[in-house]
């Protein structure tokens, strides 16, 4: 393992760098605008936005890589994406944010996949599954940290901006000094939706209703926290309890269903998480935020937790040698239901109030569950003999699917 950290740390040092700015940005976005006069269906498409860019750029950033190669493109990305960042402090427009939202989804994209194709070239067929680990512990533990940064004394409102857009910046240090030669870009055509859904109709299913349950929760839970009367801080400590919830339990909750039916799981997990959403709002009304709290770290650790199965239950019934396609067209359904995600929540949200959020991500859940038992008599059930094993993937960008160790020495080409 000291040899693996050794071989990716400047990439491992860059993505810290980087979700511990951007990670924060979503937040401290849906934070800002629910602080003015601004309503839940507006915020709500300002935030989809993000997940626009970043659908746009899992498809066509690759094109820019190609062309002036993976440093200059990363440089071009993160000096985008901190100036974009910056735009947010110079004027609080709607369609602005909104287009600001677009380019930094889409230099995201095209960060993700520079680090991730370099990830791929220092994989071997021994070391893709530490490696991977590492990446996920990193992305995501940053990600947790940086809703941290809320809590900065900001009288002018411009210090948390100007901090993300320094992190990014930072970012580019590790990979602009690095002395490795570029890596080649994994081949990452996908599957269409049609071609996934005849292999697995829940697998694509439940990844789109994974995207819309946590496109929603990342874009609109600051609101929610806002709504709440939480405070900065409190939005800060609330979103971060989701993020780790999610971390913790996706790993126990995955190989649960490698022993079992993955369709019982998936149906499971769905269920659960529209009973943590109704929990949710029960919680809401109590006098002490603890009780919130725990629900919160449960639903993260359920919802985010849906996803990776559903990769698990579509590899099952493709052909090994087809998982990297596989992957990244499920990858790209979840961007697609993250981009409704935030407008169909925050028109629940406005019509319902705070309360709609998690009525909207226990109406999603429950969609998954009725397609669950619809499927589940309409195909025999595979023995769990006969089921691949369980591997968390994170949700960025279809380069990141070659690091799957469950792909054999395909993956690794």
């Amino acid at each position: 393992m000291p040899s693996i950290v050794r071989s990716i740390s400047s990439l491992l040092i860059a993505v810290a760098l980087l979700m511990l700015g951007s990670g924060m940005l979503s937040t401290l976005v849906g934070v800002r605008l629910s602080s003015t006069e601004v309503g839940p269906v507006a915020i709500g498409f300002v935030m989809a936005a993000y997940y626009a860019g970043l659908t746009a750029g899992s498809l066509f950033g690759y094109r820019v890589i190609v062309k002036v190669g993976h440093i200059r493109a990363f440089s071009a990305f993160a000096s985008i994406f901190s100036a974009a960042t910056l735009g947010h402090a110079l004027w609080l427009n709607l369609p602005f944010w909104a287009l600001l939202r677009l380019a930094e989804g889409f230099c995201m994209a095209g960060l993700f996949m520079c680090i991730e194709s370099w990830l791929n070239e220092r994989a071997t067929s021994g070391t893709r599954g530490r490696m991977l680990s590492l990446y996920m512990i990193t992305l995501y533990g940053a990600m947790a940290i940086g809703q941290q940064l809320l809590n900065l004394d900001d009288p002018t409102g411009m210090l948390r901006f100007i901090a993300i857009s320094i992190l990014t910046s930072l970012a580019l240090v590790p990979v602009a000094l690095t002395r490795n030669g570029p890596p080649m870009l994994p081949n990452i055509a996908s599957f269409g939706i049609r071609r996934l859904y005849e292999a697995s109709p829940l697998g694509i299913f439940g990844t789109f209703v994974s995207g819309l349950v946590t496109g929603a929760i990342y874009g609109l839970a600051p609101v929610y926290g806002t709504g709440a009367g939480f405070g900065t801080a409190g939005t800060a400590l609330f979103m971060t309890v989701i993020i780790l919830g999610g971390v913790a339990l996706q790993w126990p909750l995955g190989k649960l269903s490698d022993l079992f039916d993955r369709r019982t799981v998936i149906i499971g997990l769905s269920a659960a998480t529209a009973a943590a959403s109704l929990g949710m709002i029960a919680a809401a009304g109590m006098e002490s935020q603890i009780p919130l709290m725990l629900v919160a770290a449960l639903f993260g650790g359920l919802s985010f937790t849906i996803y990776p199965v559903c990769v698990a239950h579509t590899n099952d019934h493709i052909d090994k040698s087809e998982l990297v396609q596989a992957s990244g067209g499920l990858i790209l359904a979840y961007s697609v239901g993250a981009t409704i995600g935030p407008l169909a929540g925050s028109a629940v949200m406005s019509a319902l109030g705070n309360p709609g959020l998690f009525t909207f991500t226990a109406a999603g859940a429950a969609t998954a569950v009725v397609f669950g038992l619809y499927r589940a008599v309409q195909r025999p059930a595979l023995p769990a003999e006969a089921q691949g094993p369980f591997q968390s993937l994170p949700r960025t960008t279809p380069v990141v699917a070659p690091l799957d160790p469950r792909g054999g020495q395909h993956a690794a080409g």
